[in-house]
């Protein structure tokens, strides 16, 4: 009986998801398909639970649902009336567009399975093997950390590139769109901040052991700071250049080279600690990654540079 509750479970979740695929594209309106675009992205995150992967989930109900709905709410505020209703011949040339990239992406996929007959040889066994020396328990942390840091390095500075040219192309400009969707969100904003904060903290400790780490809880933080922007909150950075919170940004990129050059300056490979310290070297480029990565998502969704100081016609 188990076994077909969850049959069916999963065959409704299936469903629900190619639905809300369809309406994200084929919605009358654009608010409904960023609304369908946005669900879509919770039900996702179940999905990725499904699939045993707990650390994508958590990343995809922070950043697909979360901020990435919330910029497009943000751009469709942006967005002249007549711009908010799509066109059936718009939607009609969108939905074509889609379907064939969809098919090529499909064929491309299909080609290269077949053409790869024998399956790529796994890391799961060097990994276990390097496990007791990385400093924690959970393989994804000490991947991401530790044994190929260099890729979290790039990722970061990534995040921080899109940042300075997103502030490169101006000044912000100042709005808060959900204060006049929901007057209740401003309320909202500030009781559920607190908890996304004490949630991203355990998200933080757990990496260690288990499923978690820098990247969702940097990713949670970050959706947190976006939900009180959209209720209307004034955010915490400014341009000024002895902001703090504007140094925050590179907190991240820096910790990590600071940590790659030193253990390095002492004869190791770069980002080869010393095993009864790799650890504690771990736990600090985990706090300072998801300092970095909560506020770099938040300077994103400002969409430009921000003024030097918010005088009180930008008070929330």
């Amino acid at each position: 009986m188990m076994a077909w509750a969850i049959t069916a479970f999963d065959a409704l979740l299936v469903a629900l998801l190619l639905w809300l695929a369809w309406q994200a594209i084929h919605a009358d309106g654009l608010f409904r398909a960023v609304i369908s675009f946005m669900v879509f992205g919770l039900l996702m995150a179940v999905a990725w639970v499904r699939l045993d992967a707990p650390d994508v989930a958590l990343a995809e109900a922070a950043i697909g649902a979360g901020v990435t709905g919330a910029l497009l709410l943000s751009a469709l505020g942006r967005l002249p009336e007549r711009d908010k209703e799509a066109p059936a011949d718009r939607r009609a040339r969108g939905l074509a567009a889609v379907g064939l990239a969809a098919l090529a992406l499909g064929g491309a996929t299909a080609l290269a399975t077949i053409a790869w007959a024998l399956p790529a040889p796994g890391l799961g066994r060097e990994v276990t093997e390097a496990l007791p020396k990385s400093g924690v328990d959970n393989p994804v942390t000490a991947v991401l950390l530790n044994i190929r840091a260099f890729d979290t390095l790039l990722e970061i500075g990534v995040l921080l590139l899109a940042v300075i040219a997103t502030w490169a192309l101006g000044p912000m400009q100042w709005s808060a769109p959900a204060r006049v969707m929901s007057p209740a969100l401003p309320v909202l904003g500030r009781l559920l901040f607190p908890m996304f904060v004490l949630v991203s903290a355990y998200v933080l400790w757990r990496g260690g052991h288990a499923p978690g780490g820098a990247f969702p809880a940097g990713a949670l933080m970050g959706a947190g700071g976006v939900l009180v922007f959209f209720a209307g909150a004034k955010p915490w950075i400014t341009g000024a250049e002895l902001d703090p919170w504007r140094w925050l940004l590179s907190l991240g990129l820096v910790a990590m080279l600071v940590a790659a050059v030193g253990v390095g300056a002492t004869g190791r490979s770069f980002f080869e600690y010393p095993v009864d310290l790799a650890g504690l070297f771990i736990l600090a480029l985990e706090v300072a990654a998801a300092l970095s990565i909560a506020i770099l998502l938040f300077a994103l969704c400002l969409g430009g540079r921000p003024p030097h100081r918010w005088g009180s016609e930008d008070e929330a």
